[in-house]
């Protein structure tokens, strides 16, 4: 059994909102059998989600929302398996695009 301890005053989330958006594609990438598993990290300056192929490896892709970078470069960055961003912005689902491209790919 596991212990999720509780978000402390000032520590960075994902809203009800923004987990939905993520877990609905996280839902569809394993429907088509990319993703099997994932990893939800906070932190008092960041939230990150990363998704797995499989849990031994690198996360293929990390969601990272940063609130200090909402004013600069946007507060999510997709940040790619070796570490290349791949896309910043403010609007979530316009930087969960490049997954989302990818799975409509998979379908073709």
């Amino acid at each position: 059994m596991s212990v999720i301890p509780l978000p402390t005053a000032g520590q960075t989330l994902f809203d009800r909102a923004e987990i939905d958006r993520i877990m609905q594609l996280y839902g569809q990438m394993v429907a088509a059998g990319e993703w099997r598993d994932y990893a939800i990290d906070f932190t008092s300056q960041t939230a990150t989600f990363s998704a797995f192929r499989r849990a031994s490896e690198r996360p293929e892709f990390r969601l990272v929302k940063d609130p200090s970078l909402r004013l600069k470069q946007g507060q999510y960055s997709l940040i790619g398996e070796a570490g290349q961003t791949l896309k910043r912005g403010n609007d979530l689902p316009s930087v969960l695009a490049p997954a989302a491209r990818r799975l409509l790919k998979l379908a073709d």
